[in-house]
């Protein structure tokens, strides 16, 4: 093409038709999984009869391929905070599109990057520099490279329990072992236990100590720091020339009733904080690492060291955008608010049923953040069903609790962590009062089925039937 010739216009149609593609292979989506992706996974799902075929989906309901409604409590791991396909979040995206930018040259400054920079830090006040990245995990490398490089020390604490993800930095300070087991060496990281600030001081008074990483309240199991732990623990760790990084890649952007989780206690400013999820707007992969100017002057102390750290699709426009609408949206539909009044009223509701129910142990959390905890019942009619379960596996009682909630009642939930008697709610932030009702409507009839004993015989009768159909159908590796 010669200097003044323009490209031809693309043609509207092409060769790829996604749409076609969908309609020819997408029934072929649990055998495509199995035999190209993780086999585990698909198999998992079959066998506790999760293994649906969702078409549609919007806000925090999805529909299956007969046009059944499925109430989300899920949110995608809370990536999606708005729901799904918000309208706002889509049309930012239709727009940076459409725009055409000149994105990713890597030798200019794009403004869709700062401004979002300067949106989210007027929600952290003392903080002053963000670098973007793609996800939660790579917002929290970010971070323990940087508290080590600023302090000139190799080791970061983090909690027992804690999840901070799954790349070689982030699992050093993952605090459980089934994550850990198996990739040795990692970074050299110690555990404390959470809210303990004696053993927190017996570490940083070993004076090679960089940081401490905690979530305000932990994914796993739903626990919150104890009162006055997260600023008595900053001032220890700044008194001993440490750092404190703050992991809200769940628990921010009003997941918990406020804007971040630490900001519920009085006085707390980390010196790094780490988002993700729901940033994305559920569309494109997004983290953030925020933190003080002189952490970030001492990373990036010279031309020479302007990419020590960065990433090849930090910062592109498409997540740019999402992050602008979503934090837009928040603002203008008032949604931190809503989160706190809709978690208030889940979380009442359900805590009242502890005194209807031996099984209920605890319900407990912030905001849209809710664990149910179950436990060992008084009545001995009772306790020898669970002593049963706890002798075959600690968190099979939760798993029976999930499986009739999807295919009884048509609600998605998680349990919370391995070996745990834990339901974990984090749905979109965008659940209305219908939906409280629905959840509680149907955990109260699960309820009333396991302190009937039904509970764990259709649990049992799901598990058979459904291995056995894998084996009949063959499309899972079973051996």
């Amino acid at each position: 093409m010669t200097t003044g010739e323009s490209a031809a216009e693309p043609s509207p149609t092409g060769p790829f038709d996604l749409g076609a593609l969908l309609a020819e292979r997408g029934a072929e989506r649990y055998e495509l999984h199995s035999r190209y992706l993780n086999h585990q996974l698909p198999r998992m799902l079959h066998t506790i009869g999760f293994d649906k075929v969702y078409e549609r989906a919007e806000g925090a309901h999805f529909w299956d391929a007969d046009g059944n409604d499925h109430l989300d409590m899920l949110a995608g791991f809370g990536v999606m905070g708005l729901g799904r396909h918000h309208p706002v979040v889509r049309k930012a995206l239709h727009d940076v599109l459409d725009a055409s930018l000149a994105d990713l040259t890597r030798f200019d400054c794009q403004p869709l990057p700062g401004l979002l920079a300067e949106r989210l830090l007027a929600y952290s006040p003392h903080l002053d520099r963000v670098f973007f990245g793609n996800s939660g995990t790579e917002a929290v490398e970010g971070a323990l490279k940087f508290a080590r490089y600023a302090t000139g020390r190799p080791r970061v604490l983090y909690c027992e329990h804690a999840f901070h993800g799954l790349t070689t930095g982030a699992l050093s300070v993952n605090g459980e072992s089934g994550f850990r087991d198996g990739f040795a060496p990692l970074l050299p990281d110690t555990a404390v236990p959470l809210g303990d600030l004696d053993a927190l001081e017996r570490e940083v008074r070993k004076g090679d100590v960089a940081a401490l990483i905690v979530e305000p309240i932990q994914g796993k199991g739903v626990h919150e720091a104890p009162p006055g732990y997260l600023r008595a623990a900053q001032e220890l760790l700044h008194r001993h020339g440490a750092l404190l990084i703050a992991d809200e890649v769940q628990t921010g952007l009003g997941r918990t009733g406020d804007f971040y989780a630490y900001q519920h206690e009085e006085g707390v400013e980390p010196d790094l904080v780490c988002v993700a999820k729901a940033l994305s707007g559920g569309y494109v992969p997004v983290g953030a690492t925020l933190g003080k100017d002189w952490i970030f002057r001492k990373v990036y102390s010279s031309m020479d060291r302007v990419l020590v750290h960065s990433a090849s699709f930090g910062a592109n426009a498409q997540a740019m955008a999402a992050g602008l609408a979503v934090l837009s949206v928040m603002e203008d539909e008032r949604v931190v608010a809503h989160v706190r009044a809709t978690g208030d009223l889940l979380r009442t509701r359900l805590a009242a049923l502890t005194e209807k129910y031996e099984l209920l142990a605890d319900v407990r959390g912030r905001g849209l953040m809710i664990g149910i905890e179950f436990g060992r019942p008084r009545s001995l009619r009772l306790r020898g069903r669970w002593t049963m379960l706890q002798a075959a596996r600690k968190g099979l009682f939760a798993q029976m609790v999930v499986v009739p909630l999807l295919r009884r009642h048509r609600i998605l939930t998680q349990v919370s962590g391995d070996h745990m008697e834990v339901i974990k709610l984090i749905p979109p932030l965008v659940i209305d009062e219908r939906d409280v009702n629905r959840f509680v409507e149907a955990f109260t009839a699960v309820m009333d089925d396991a302190h009937d004993g039904g509970l764990m015989w259709e649990f049992g009768r799901t598990l058979v039937k459904q291995t056995a159909a894998g084996r009949r159908a063959g499309d899972l590796p079973l051996r």
